[in-house]
């Protein structure tokens, strides 16, 4: 199967409170979306949350061989994830050593750079989030 999966993160502060979520489109259909709290974090951690999140529920829920489209407003996150950028810090390595784990599952995963204002849903998702946790 083919998605795009749009995913954002964000904290009030930095760190500060932090929350994750993702919005999965099969061709023009949401398939899903979900959001968490991560309390408090940095920006960049729930941005790769978010993606993180999103492909593990791809895995659980479709398997692997799927083409995936993974799009961000985090320029960090495609940027490191396309191999552009190094990964200096430690507690990002983690994550995306799992997130490596669940791209080796399928058959495509690429990443695109997007602006905030098309990534509404998954924006308001996180906006929802921490206004409910916060």
């Amino acid at each position: 199967m083919e998605f795009s999966l749009f995913t954002d993160g964000g904290a009030r502060g930095n760190p500060g409170p932090a929350a994750w979520a993702f919005v999965l489109y099969d061709a023009q259909t949401i398939v899903a979306e979900q959001s968490g709290y991560l309390g408090t974090t940095t920006n960049n951690v729930a941005e790769y949350s978010a993606c993180l999140e999103g492909l593990r529920y791809i895995a659980k829920q479709f398997g692997g061989g799927n083409i995936i489209t993974c799009y961000a407003d985090s320029e960090l996150l495609v940027e490191q994830m396309s191999g552009r950028y190094k990964i200096k810090s430690p507690h990002l390595k983690v994550l995306v050593g799992k997130m490596r784990e669940l791209v080796e599952l399928q058959k495509k995963v690429t990443y695109q750079h997007i602006v905030r204002e098309h990534n509404k849903e998954a924006d308001r998702l996180v906006n929802r989030e921490l206004d409910n946790s916060t």
